[in-house]
C-alpha cells in the first residue's frame, strides 16, 4: 500500500486508501476495519496526506516531514486526550511547529494518523515529483497548474482539513492618454481671435481717415 494513495475524508474518522475516483465521488477502503464504501463528492472532500502541510515558525512543511520525525523519535506517543502531553511531545519531536496556529486537535489528528500508518506498515514517502519539488529552490519551481496538487493545512478541528489559497492581486489598468484631436482643437480656437484683432485694426484705420478728411474740409471753409 502506497502512502500517495492514503486520504483523509472530511466528516469521517481515520484514514482511507483511495481505490478509484469518479466524477461524483470516490470509492475508498478504511485502514482501520478494511471496509469499502463510496463517498459522495457532494458531501465529502478528500485530502491526500502527501498534499497536507503543517504550520511552522518559518515556511510550511509537508506532513510527511513531521511524520518522519515522529518515526525517528524514541519518545513514546502521547495520550491524545491530554492536550499538555500532546504539546510537550511535539515540542520535543518537531519544535519548529507554530503552536499558535497548530491546535491540540491538529496534534491529536497527527498522532492518530501516525498510529494507523504504523499499524498498516505504510512507508511514509512522497511521490518522486513532490520530492523533486521540495529539493528545488522556490525561484526555480516550474510546475504547471494542472500538475499541482491542492495544498491543505492542519488548522481545523475534527477530521477536516481546510484548503488555503493566496488571494489574486488585480492590477488596475493604466490611465489612457488623451487623444491628439483634443490638443489640435485647442490650437484651432486661437485662430478666430487673430481674425477679430485684424478686423478691429481696420476699423480703427477707417475712423482715423474719416477724421482727417473732416479736418481738411473745415480748413477749406
Amino acid at each position: 500500500m502506497e502512502y500517495t494513495r492514503i486520504v483523509a475524508v472530511t466528516g469521517l474518522p481515520g484514514l482511507f486508501e483511495l481505490m478509484s475516483s469518479k466524477s461524483d465521488g470516490a470509492i475508498v477502503r478504511s485502514l482501520e476495519d478494511g471496509t469499502t464504501k463510496f463517498v459522495s463528492a457532494r458531501v465529502h472532500n478528500l485530502s491526500h496526506l502527501e498534499s497536507i502541510e503543517v504550520y511552522t515558525t518559518g515556511e510550511n512543511v509537508n506532513l510527511a516531514e513531521v511524520m518522519t520525525a515522529m518515526k525517528s523519535s524514541k519518545k513514546k506517543l502521547p495520550d491524545t486526550k491530554d492536550n499538555k502531553a500532546l504539546k510537550s511531545y511535539f515540542e520535543d519531536v518537531y519544535p519548529d511547529i507554530d503552536f499558535e496556529r497548530v491546535y491540540a486537535s491538529d496534534m491529536k489528528k497527527m498522532v492518530k494518523w501516525y498510529e494507523v500508518l504504523d499499524k498498516n506498515d505504510i512507508e511514509i514517502k512522497l511521490s518522486e515529483e513532490d520530492e523533486e519539488e521540495a529539493e528545488e529552490p522556490a525561484e526555480e519551481k516550474k510546475v504547471s497548474d494542472a500538475a499541482k496538487k491542492t495544498k491543505t493545512t492542519l488548522e481545523v478541528s475534527g477530521d477536516d482539513t481546510a484548503e488555503t489559497a493566496k488571494p489574486k492581486t488585480k492590477l488596475k489598468p493604466k490611465a489612457e492618454s488623451k487623444p491628439a484631436a483634443k490638443a489640435e482643437s485647442k490650437k484651432e480656437t486661437k485662430a478666430p481671435a487673430k481674425k477679430e484683432s485684424g478686423a478691429t485694426t481696420k476699423t480703427a484705420t477707417t475712423k482715423a481717415t474719416a477724421k482727417k478728411s473732416a479736418a481738411k474740409k473745415k480748413e477749406r471753409k
